[in-house]
């Protein structure tokens, strides 16, 4: 009987499932152990029980010291995936090699030099690669502005998909917000790039709405955004409920008048497509791949001025009430696009393309 190809895939940040990395690991090598039948499958990860939910993965160990070149993983394998730009883990070998590449952010926000450390980390793992794939084309845009990509290396847009199904209504979970009017809901971690606090005084301006912010607030920016709360006097509308469970967030999402995301940079941005989900309206940056995700059927801000934030979202939520019925099968339609099995099977393609070439 003839061996299996080897394909190794670099995945120790499965581990981090709260991080887009972890979700992006998770849901990829579920998927494609489910629909693989070509492939001995590799998964490095720290702890065997991680691969626990996957049919068919064999389990490598990852040791952290393995970051370093002299401790590079010798062994020989048909196909070496990093599946992440930030990992440090690399074959010691000259392998066939794919690279997904999440974003380039830290140089569109800081225009990082070719010196710079961490360009010439992303820059040596794109000298490795016989293809690249991305997760928008915002990210595929912007690596090829910034770094100079051989020819002969194959570049292809795959998306992500949508890991969140709506489910059916919660009910009696105790939060702990004012329910006396309709809320607003975002998640994600507090970052500067998050642009929450220009929610805040937007807020101050439509008197109507409450907002739920989610995620991680111990940070110095959720220091600012609670203090931006307190100078306009909003703490009785404005909910900084932390961290919260997926069942929080499935209500938050059900019970949401609205989904507001007005980030400066994502790579992908999975939060807007689980409101969509739910057939909420939901209100995007005009910036990065969120146009991408949104498509025509979001409401985008131009500029973050609280009047003319307040404006558009009013607008919006005139249309959504108008048609609601359209938009709602089209914000869930617009969701449903979004299909991990459709994302491995293009990812099982592109090995194949891969190991025919190399």
């Amino acid at each position: 009987m003839q061996k299996k190809p080897q394909i190794f895939l670099e995945s120790h940040h499965l581990k981090n499932q709260c991080t887009g990395f972890g979700q992006f690991n998770y849901w990829l090598i579920k998927k494609l152990s489910e629909q693989n039948t070509d492939y001995k499958l590799i998964a490095n990860v720290k702890n065997r029980s991680y691969l626990k939910d996957f049919e068919e993965v064999s389990f490598h160990k990852y040791y952290p010291f393995t970051r370093y070149k002299q401790f590079y993983n010798r062994k020989k394998y048909d196909l070496w995936h990093s599946l992440n730009q930030n990992t440090k883990i690399e074959p010691q070998r000259e392998l066939p090699y794919l690279l997904t590449i999440h974003d380039v952010i830290l140089m569109e926000q800081n225009e990082v030099e070719r010196s710079d450390k961490s360009w010439i980390h992303i820059n040596d793992k794109i000298s490795r690669s016989h293809a690249i794939s991305y997760i928008s084309k915002y990210a595929k845009e912007t690596t090829n502005k910034y770094f100079d990509i051989p020819e002969n290396v194959k570049q292809e847009v795959i998306y992500n998909g949508n890991p969140v199904q709506a489910i059916n209504p919660i009910k009696n979970l105790n939060v702990s917000i004012d329910s006396s009017k309709p809320f607003l809901f975002s998640i994600g971690q507090f970052m500067e790039r998050k642009n929450f606090h220009v929610l805040v005084a937007m807020i101050e301006k439509l008197k109507n709405f409450n907002l739920v912010l989610a995620g991680n607030k111990d940070k110095a920016y959720g220091e600012f955004v609670q203090q931006e709360i307190e100078k306009h006097h909003l703490q009785n509308r404005i909910f900084l409920v932390g961290k919260i469970s997926e069942e929080e967030k499935h209500y938050y999402l059900q019970n949401c008048a609205a989904f507001v995301f007005p980030s400066l940079f994502e790579g992908f941005g999975l939060p807007p497509i689980e409101a969509m989900a739910y057939g909420k309206p939901v209100f995007l940056a005009k910036k990065t791949s969120l146009p991408e995700i949104g498509g025509d059927e979001a409401f985008y801000w131009d500029r973050f001025e609280p009047e003319y934030m307040a404006d558009i979202f009013e607008k919006g939520m005139s249309r959504f009430e108008e048609n609601k019925t359209d938009y709602q099968n089209n914000l869930k339609k617009r969701a449903n696009s979004f299909d991990w099995n459709h994302t491995a099977a293009k990812y099982l393609k592109l090995y194949d393309q891969i190991l025919r070439n190399t």
